[in-house]
């Protein structure tokens, strides 16, 4: 692996040992160049509660790799947790620096109605 995907890895692991000491619902997400995925995983780590992502049926005609795509993968993220019951969350960014397309998903989220 290289050195990069290395450091992420390393920072992610870091964060997620802290959420899983608060015993938090974790907002998990990952970037590639073309698309955003997010996931809301449960407390205990062992089931997702709720997923949203550019392959969406409902996102998939847009543009996915840019900020709009991400936020309005943050928009349905929300609208899927409040379905789900879920109000309070823990936002791990998975090792990505909070800006660009993480940043703006986590500001839609938190439009939504999500507390982090």
């Amino acid at each position: 692996m290289s050195d990069k995907k290395v450091s992420r890895l390393r920072r992610a692991r870091r964060a997620r040992s802290k959420i899983r000491e608060l015993r938090a619902v974790r907002l998990c997400i990952h970037r590639t160049p073309r698309h955003m995925y997010a996931q809301l995983i449960a407390a205990e780590g062992d089931r997702v509660l709720a997923s949203a992502s550019t392959l969406d049926k409902e996102l998939r005609s847009a543009a996915s790799g840019n900020i709009d795509a991400a936020v309005s993968v943050g928009k349905l993220i929300a609208d899927r947790a409040k379905a789900a019951g879920v109000t309070k969350v823990a936002f791990d960014r998975s090792g990505f620096r909070f800006h660009g397309r993480v940043k703006a998903l986590a500001d839609a989220a938190r439009e939504g109605g999500l507390e982090f």
